[in-house]
């Protein structure tokens, strides 16, 4: 017996309309910087938005400053928790702008943000307390008369324009700092291998380290009010995600801040756990060491994957090319070369205005710090052939398509496959850095790790990591023995 037709059109209707229903569910993406506070800020941003039925993605630790506002701007994340006098003086560079130029800055850029979270958290220049005394200092100008302490700056207040260029002309401090992780400066200040350190001032290992904040006594650094920054049109994409973010409007103060971090850098909690517990949700369920290792192994190995794929499609070519036209070979290979020379990390950060933030940047990268190896190898492969085996060739009538697939590229394979394996150990370590925007792998509890010195978090990436080098070279080396004729074998031996 046949349904009714009308049964069928319902059902066709239906089906067709589940799509636009998922579609129609509210959704946001929220960015966090490479700190513990910015990452339960966020997590507080994702309860909140979820506790409002909203679906809320949070991509964590994305770096600096400048990667979060470039990815807000282009529309990678929806909102991140920012600073008034970062804003102010680093992003705008509007240092005594008040708040309705700030909102009508940000407005031309399409942005919007909260009021005030309800706490500030200044930068300051942070000592401990024992050697402070012993060398009688309390404010940022005593500084000036001791030239010969040592400084350790975060990389990025070592550069900002409201870090230390402005802190150095404001105080006319004669040290030459640093650059370190800020959380790893808390321990160089412990051990004493620096003196001084710039701090958050509700980072919670002031008291835990027993540091004496210095005085700013020359007032240089601006109001640092927490809020958070979010794309305009996310109103009416996600009217309910922006009701959540302003309902954390001046419900923090600074006490509370600071024990929020020292649940997670010192209680060692999760930032989700804490972010729950203080929002009075159900915390979410985090999956176990073997099924993070898991998805982190599919992440990493999709990065390092398809840019060693796309690596050989470009560079074999390109070192054929090379080896067939000296001339035009050189160029090729210095230009590769060149590439090689540029800093991993400063090529990710060059990526994200082409590709925005995630894995695509990273993949890009790693495709480019690939080239170099294949391309020397196949060079090196093709132009070290006896020259008597390529007349041979030539004499018996081969053309030249022929002599290359059948006599060149087989003599040359084992040579292009050691630059093959070369490029895929070295994308193995290097995707590891992709972490710092957004592309997840292993280098995502490296990260975590180091930030809340955590050496089994540190270990869940590293050693992954390694094991996978060691198992990409043996599986390049069996293919390298799988795909090398046997006769040619047996000369090698020989």
């Amino acid at each position: 017996m046949r349904p009714p037709v009308g049964w069928v059109y319902i059902l066709l209707f239906g089906l067709l309309c589940l799509p636009s229903a998922a579609r129609g569910a509210e959704q946001a993406t929220v960015g966090s910087k490479n700190f513990t506070e910015a990452v339960i800020l966020g997590e507080l941003a994702v309860g909140a938005g979820r506790r409002a039925g909203v679906e809320v993605t949070h991509k964590r630790q994305l770096g600096g400053t400048r990667i979060l506002w470039r990815a807000l701007e282009e529309g990678d994340i929806d909102a991140y928790a920012e600073y008034t006098g970062t804003l102010k003086q680093e992003l705008l560079q509007q240092p005594d702008a008040d708040a309705a130029q700030v909102r009508a800055a940000l407005a031309r850029r399409g942005l919007a943000m909260t009021q005030s979270l309800g706490f500030e958290n200044t930068y300051a220049l942070g000592m401990r307390r024992q050697r402070a005394r012993q060398l009688g200092i309390a404010a940022v100008s005593d500084l000036a008369r001791h030239p010969a302490l040592k400084i350790g700056l975060s990389n990025e207040f070592l550069q900002r324009a409201d870090g230390w260029p402005g802190v150095r002309a404001a105080y006319h401090l004669p040290q030459q700092p640093n650059g370190l992780d800020h959380d790893l400066a808390y321990r160089a200040l412990h051990s004493g291998a620096i003196d001084v350190t710039d701090l958050y001032s509700t980072d919670a290992e002031i008291p835990d380290y027993d540091l004496v904040v210095l005085d700013d006594d020359r007032h240089y650094f601006p109001d640092y009010q927490a809020v958070f920054l979010y794309r305009q049109d996310l109103a009416r994409r996600a009217p309910g995600f922006v009701q959540a973010l302003q309902s954390l409007q001046g419900r923090i103060d600074a006490a509370t801040m600071q024990r929020l971090n020292a649940q997670v850098k010192l209680q060692q909690q999760s930032e989700a756990q804490v972010a729950s517990a203080w929002l009075g949700v159900e915390a979410p369920q985090g999956g176990s060491r073997h099924a993070r290792i898991a998805q982190r192994t599919l992440e990493h190995l999709a990065l390092v994957g398809i840019s060693l794929g796309w690596a050989l499609v470009v560079a074999v070519p390109l070192g054929i090319v090379a080896a067939r036209r000296p001339r035009l070979g050189q160029g090729v290979l210095s230009l590769t070369g060149l590439l090689q020379t540029l800093p991993s990390l400063a090529v990710f950060v060059f990526m994200i205005p082409l590709f925005g933030i995630g894995a695509r940047p990273a993949i890009a990268a790693l495709f480019l710090y690939s080239l170099l190896p294949i391309v020397r190898n196949t060079h090196a492969g093709l132009t070290g052939i006896p020259r008597e085996l390529r007349e041979t060739a030539a004499a018996i009538g081969l053309p030249p398509r022929t002599r290359l697939w059948r006599v060149e590229l087989p003599l040359a394979l084992r040579t292009i496959l050691a630059g093959v394996k070369t490029a895929a150990v070295i994308n193995v370590g290097t995707a590891t850095l992709g972490a710092l925007i957004g592309a997840g792998g292993y280098g995502q509890p490296i990260l975590t790790g180091i930030r809340l010195d955590n050496l089994g978090m540190i270990l869940e990436g590293a050693v992954p990591a390694a094991v996978l080098a060691l198992l990409v070279q043996g599986a390049f080396e069996l293919f390298e023995r799988l795909m090398t004729p046997r006769g040619l074998r047996l000369a090698a031996r020989a």
